[in-house]
């Protein structure tokens, strides 16, 4: 099976419409690393305090796992394991208090641990106390804490490895789970040269198979398999060339990202400011150059003294001297805010800088009510301290060649936007 499934892996990293492209490429995965491990942090501390609830609507955990259910196909339904069923009294970590604490020691030491050993004990722990309901669906969260480690967990990846390997896996069962991770783990380091050390991208690959989107390789030695198994592999290729409008239609949203983040470039030199462009967005295209041409190469000491999710916020305007933070934006076209808001959270509570700093939430016309309901989240009550305010497109668009002529400082900024 090792040929066919390197076949596989090929066709699988040229299609467009492959969970490779759509999302284990895509730039939003990795900026939301960070902001899901943050709010995992504040889960913990919620049970901690006491102040977590005895229902999943309007927890903390809520909030992270809707974040981690809007990373694309691949996790979509991954809240589903911890909505808050009554009648059959799971997942058990609302009313039972002890097996809440549980959960946040599994969520605390993840965190903490950097060996595959610390995780697995943890896992085993937890799978000792058999709280109802809470099964290896917890392995999604875990996956954004320790990706090279742990391998996300649902049925359309079960499906897919059982359909590779022969195994039978089966869903709700954490020694399964662990099982299917050291097969994986094996499946991986025999073609870690098409795949990576993220697990990611064997769980995407896997994914597709078990979605359907492809077959699984049939064994080497059976050849009139193998000519058919090719044969379907052309046919999901062209039904991808006919559905690449759809794909077509995400690269014009991230191309919208950065045209709102040049936009704010370019007026932020007008004004005078220095201006950082994200780190990992620096070198994207952007008329004829790349968007972080003229941009500054690092923040200021106190900002860089703080947390590494400051360096991923979309555009930083500094002050000509280079002495303070004047103003941060974070551009919102269809994702979810939840990363920006951590991130500004982080740059407002957690450097020296972070102090009076200005910050905008730039977003489509249409998202306002969108933003609004978001920020309404508990997980959310420190975001009416910062004074954030929306910015939508038109308005920016609308005004922004008259503020970089005539304007000076952030007051025309504050104008045409709204305090959320």
């Amino acid at each position: 099976m090792s040929h066919a499934l390197e076949t596989l892996i090929g066709h699988w990293k040229a299609d467009p419409l492959s969970t490779y492209n759509t999302w284990f490429l895509w730039e939003e995965r990795l900026k939301n690393f960070r902001s899901i491990r943050r709010g995992l942090a504040q889960v913990v501390k919620d049970i901690d305090a006491g102040t977590f609830g005895s229902a999943f609507r309007g927890s903390s955990l809520e909030t992270v796992v809707g974040s981690v259910a809007e990373q694309r196909q691949i996790f979509k339904g991954a809240d589903h394991a911890f909505l808050w069923k009554p009648k059959l009294r799971i997942p058990d970590i609302y009313e039972n208090a002890i097996n809440q604490q549980a959960f946040a020691r599994l969520l605390h030491t993840c965190d903490c641990c950097n060996s595959a050993e610390e995780v697995i004990e943890a896992i085993r722990r937890i799978d000792a106390r058999q709280i109802k309901g809470l099964g290896p669906a917890v392995a999604n969260l875990l996956y954004f804490v320790h990706p090279t480690i742990v391998m996300p967990f649902n049925t359309a990846i079960v499906k897919g490895y059982n359909a590779v390997t022969g195994s039978s896996v089966k869903l709700g069962k954490w020694e399964h789970y662990l099982s299917m991770r050291e097969g994986g783990l094996r499946l991986n380091a025999q073609h870690r040269n098409a795949l990576s050390n993220d697990m990611g991208a064997l769980a995407g690959l896997l994914f597709d198979i078990g979605s359907g989107r492809y077959a699984a390789p049939p064994r080497d030695d059976d050849a009139a398999a193998l000519q058919g198994w090719e044969a379907d592999l052309e046919k999901v290729r062209e039904e991808s060339a006919a559905a690449h409008k759809r794909w077509a239609a995400e690269r014009e949203s991230d191309a919208t990202h950065t045209e709102i983040q040049g936009w704010l470039r370019d007026l932020g030199k007008s004004l005078g400011y220095g201006v950082w462009i994200a780190s990992n967005d620096q070198g994207r295209s952007y008329q004829g150059g790349r968007l972080g041409d003229g941009c500054l190469t690092q923040l200021p000491a106190q900002a860089r003294a703080g947390l590494d999710s400051v360096r991923l916020i979309d555009v930083i305007w500094v002050e000509a001297d280079g002495s303070k933070v004047a103003a941060a934006f974070e551009v919102e076209h269809s994702t979810s805010i939840y990363s920006g808001i951590v991130r500004m959270l982080d740059l407002a509570l957690g450097t020296e800088l972070g102090a009076g700093v200005s910050m905008f939430l730039v977003a489509p016309d249409a998202r306002r009510e969108d933003v609004r309901s978001q920020l309404r989240r508990p997980a959310f009550t420190r975001v009416a301290e910062l004074g954030i305010r929306y910015l939508p497109y038109s308005e920016l668009g609308a005004h922004r060649d008259a503020i970089g002529r005539f304007g000076s400082g952030l007051k025309p900024l504050n104008e045409i936007s709204h305090l959320l």
